[in-house]
């Protein structure tokens, strides 16, 4: 690729940051609830979320990201897939989802092999599947759901999960704090309730956490495994974890 073929896709992919970004913007300031941010994730978080997809690509693998927004995970996704892998994307909101088919029906990587990614425009909890994945990619924004719906939501990804599967989603730094200095106190205690159900999951699955600081905000990125052995259920892990 010559400098003027570099410079012009280069000044096309930061054309497309841009115009993304907006829309991001946009669908905050209709409902920052579930949007949950006002920005996409940055390359850096993109890249640990996807960490378990990137150190299993030499193997096929089924992989569910969940809330894709325009899909700055799904692009890093979708370059380590390997052959036989099936990536599929659940997105409610339908401007991220029609943002979502064009990504899959336009990707380069994915010209030759139709079907191996499908968008669903629906909630997590409405995907009606017998499917169960090695990896879930969750860009939820969970802090700002009710701590019942949060719980619905964790016990299906694992649920969806295979035995020795990977959960991995984020969550921004400092939020808890900063709500607990500006919201009222219902909108407080909320935000501790959910933190209260996702530090059972914690106790229960997690294998790690970094702190992504290169992204707006910085985020720490979680990855839960669901257990290897059948007799120690989901169910029985997050009990033991509560008491």
């Amino acid at each position: 690729m010559g400098m003027d073929d570099w410079t012009t896709s280069h000044q096309r992919v930061l054309a497309q940051r841009e115009a993304e970004g907006w829309m991001f913007l946009i669908e905050a300031a209709r409902d920052l609830r579930t949007t949950g941010a006002i920005a996409p994730s940055g390359n850096a978080l993109a890249r640990a979320l996807t960490d378990p997809v990137r150190t299993q690509a030499s193997r096929p693998l089924a992989v569910l990201e969940v809330g894709a927004g325009t899909g700055p995970v799904t692009r890093a996704l979708i370059p380590h897939l390997s052959g036989g892998s099936r990536l599929d994307i659940v997105e409610a909101n339908p401007r991220f989802a029609a943002q979502l088919r064009r990504l899959v029906t336009t990707h380069p990587d994915l010209a030759d092999v139709p079907g191996r990614v499908s968008v669903h425009e629906m909630f997590v909890e409405q995907l009606d599947t017998d499917q169960r994945y090695d990896v879930i990619v969750s860009g939820l924004p969970l802090t700002n759901f009710a701590p019942d719906q949060v719980e619905r939501i964790m016990a299906r990804y694992m649920d969806l999960l295979h035995p020795g599967g990977t959960l991995t989603y984020f969550a921004y730094v400092g939020t808890r704090r900063a709500r607990a200095l500006t919201a009222s106190r219902v909108e407080a205690r909320r935000h501790a309730a959910v933190d209260e159900v996702m530090a059972a999951y914690q106790r229960a699955y997690a294998t790690g956490r970094w702190t992504v600081w290169a992204n707006l905000p910085p985020a720490h990125v979680w990855h839960l495994r669901r257990p290897l052995v059948p007799a120690d259920s989901p169910e029985q892990r997050l009990a033991g974890a509560r008491r």
